[in-house]
């Protein structure tokens, strides 16, 4: 029973702590992305997952990661964004990292329309001594899409082969 809670709650707080920390910060660890993948595999062998299954999801997760480094390459994505997408895409699987894909893509859309629309009205003082905000505030600074990477990933997870596998536990 606490192998299936610690399970059941694992991944979204993880997602909950990407996005926060790339809201506050602008920056994804590397260690929550090493997180991620660890607690991924050690989740499937606790739930049984199949070699097959996990091959699968391993190789899910390779092809996020040759998509989104090309995107980070052509400097549409961050570095940090790319590698949750590929780690949230290892949680998915194939059939599921279409539906994540399409749901970061549509939450990021509206993230960044939010951010930009906000960038133009001018902000209350108090704020602005907030670095963060200022920073968020600030034209010339990006937007924090794993707040849109973790939200789909949230939205999804329900789904999963491993939070199915938790619920028959």
């Amino acid at each position: 029973m606490i192998v299936a809670a610690a399970g059941l709650i694992l991944f979204p707080l993880m997602m909950a702590y990407a996005a926060s920390s790339d809201l506050v910060t602008m920056t994804i660890s590397n260690r929550l992305n090493i997180a991620l993948v660890l607690s991924y595999f050690a989740l499937a062998v606790v739930t049984d997952q199949n070699l097959d299954t996990i091959l699968v999801h391993v190789a899910c997760g390779l092809c996020m990661l040759v998509i989104t480094f090309s995107l980070f390459c052509a400097g549409w994505m961050g570095g940090g964004d790319a590698k949750l997408a590929s780690g949230i895409a290892l949680w998915m699987g194939f059939p599921l990292s279409i539906e994540y894909a399409l749901a970061a893509s549509f939450l990021g859309g509206v993230l960044t329309i939010a951010i930009l629309v906000a960038r133009t009205k001018p902000l209350p003082e108090i704020l602005l001594k907030q670095n963060w905000i200022a920073r968020l505030h600030d034209k010339k600074t990006g937007i924090p899409y794993g707040i849109a990477l973790a939200a789909g990933g949230l939205l999804l997870y329900p789904k999963t082969s491993i939070w199915i596998s938790i619920i028959n536990l």
